[in-house]
């Protein structure tokens, strides 16, 4: 099946201040941004750990949306003082941050029975650990206003089993907890938590790092033929992002066409 016509904005975020995670280059998180500005946030700070990109980021976003609100912070979920530093430098330059959206992540591709612990580990801390650093520090700074809305991103591998993959789908089944769990919690001072679960988001960066045989193969299980386009699952955070999910906290929503 062809791919849709790109949806364009309806102001669902009209006047809110934005934070995302690993938002530079050509992934997720970078389509999140772009959307969100899309849908008329206020301000924007996007971060990453590779300086370089996310300062060409920041401008590719200046120039093609026209919004000046846009900022970039270098920063590692991994470490905690960059995730306090992180937020602490969102919190000044937006005025307070409405949305958070935790995009990093990390995936390898291993067999468990070849896979050493400083693999292992580093998915788990970037991806899972990274996502409750800044859900924990986030909270703590959004219970001050009573208010604010969290979005993760997960993965249907949280649910669903495949090969090589076990580091990764232990994180992001991990993240599918975290966000019920914390979600439960924040509730008691106005805070929402929902996570999306992508399926397949086919970008030029997954194309250079998983060979094209498994691809191919991964697109045949999905009902429409293709991975999702990036802002596809973009859209699906920007629902969870705005009021019209304000009765929902500690979902997971699946952006997948998998039939198996």
């Amino acid at each position: 099946m062809k791919v849709p016509e790109y949806v364009q904005g309806h102001g669902l975020l009209k006047g809110k201040s934005v934070l995302i995670t690993a938002a530079a280059g050509a992934g997720i998180g970078f389509s999140a941004a772009q959307r969100a500005i899309e849908e008329g946030c206020s301000g924007i700070v996007i971060s990453d750990i590779h300086e370089g990109r996310l300062a060409a980021s920041v401008e590719k976003l200046k120039a093609e949306t026209g919004c000046e609100q846009v900022y970039g912070k270098v920063g590692n979920v991994a470490v905690e003082e960059d995730v306090q530093a992180l937020i602490n430098t969102a919190e000044e330059l937006l005025g307070g941050v409405d949305i958070l959206i935790n995009n990093a992540g990390l995936g390898t591709t291993k067999l468990l029975i070849e896979m050493e612990d400083p693999e292992w580990n580093k998915v788990i801390d970037v991806t899972l650990n990274g996502t409750m650093r800044m859900t924990r520090y986030m909270m703590k700074v959004m219970k001050q206003r009573g208010h604010g809305v969290i979005v993760n991103n997960a993965s249907v591998l949280g649910w669903r089993a495949q090969k090589e993959q076990a580091h990764y789908a232990a994180a992001k089944a991990g993240v599918m907890a975290l966000t019920r769990c914390a979600a439960l919690e924040a509730a008691d001072f106005g805070v929402r938590i929902n996570a999306v679960a992508p399926s397949l988001a086919v970008h030029a960066m997954l194309k250079k790092s998983a060979p094209e045989e498994l691809l191919a193969e991964l697109e045949s299980r999905e009902a429409y033929g293709r991975g999702a386009e990036v802002w596809e699952v973009a859209n699906i955070m920007m629902f969870l992002a705005s009021d019209y999910s304000s009765y929902m906290t500690g979902e997971i929503v699946s952006c997948s066409s998998q039939r198996a």
